[in-house]
């Protein structure tokens, strides 16, 4: 038997349902942050589900840093005006507007940034390891790697959130997802920098 008040910690913490916390807590013998994990996985698999649906709906906001040098402004989408209305939408919207802010993202994700960029770095990658003597194979692996990693410096989508950087903005959208059950999209962004073009 789950303690009741065990059940209504993890719904205050996740948002996720009755049943579902319930179900998730008796599924792991009451333990807190296994049930989290496996909400959270639950979760992430029904965002997946919702991401073919239409985003029509939602915010743009905007964050000034509190040294009135750095402004971001972010287009955060949702399937309604009740969801992008909430707060729980609008603070995702700061976390994300906030992420910007601190860590310059160049692009939304891999698939805007232009090949032409991703042959240059290779290449780069390719001339620091020349003379290394590893198989081509094994070569291969490496620049695969570091491109992997040039992504997540570049791309707002794969970077590790700002405050927590297990998590991340990907993640913290398919959250997002997984908390309001709605299809949820960071349709762009811009960062402003004074005294950068």
């Amino acid at each position: 038997m789950i303690d009741a008040k065990l059940i209504t910690q993890l719904r205050e913490k996740t948002g996720a349902g009755i049943v579902d916390v319930k179900a998730a807590l008796e599924e792991v013998g009451g333990d807190m942050n296994a049930a989290e994990e496996l909400l959270r996985k639950k979760g992430i698999l029904k965002a997946g589900k919702k991401s073919d649906r239409v985003a029509g709906e939602g915010i743009v906001y905007s964050y000034i840093h509190g040294n009135k040098k750095v402004g971001v402004m972010v287009e955060l989408r949702c399937e309604t005006d009740f969801v992008a209305r909430t707060d729980g939408f609008t603070q995702l919207a700061h976390d994300i507007a906030l992420h910007i802010a601190a860590m310059n993202p160049l692009f939304l994700d891999e698939t805007q940034v232009p090949q032409e960029l991703i042959d240059k770095e290779r290449e780069i990658y390719k001339a620091e390891l020349e003379g290394s003597n590893k198989p081509e194979e094994i070569m291969n692996k490496i620049l695969d790697g570091k491109i992997a990693k040039f992504f997540t410096d570049i791309c707002l989508m794969k970077q590790g959130f700002v405050k927590d950087e297990e998590t991340t903005i990907e993640d913290l959208v398919k959250g997002g997802i997984a908390k309001m059950g709605e299809n949820i999209q960071i349709k762009r962004f811009v960062r402003f920098h004074l005294g950068q073009e």
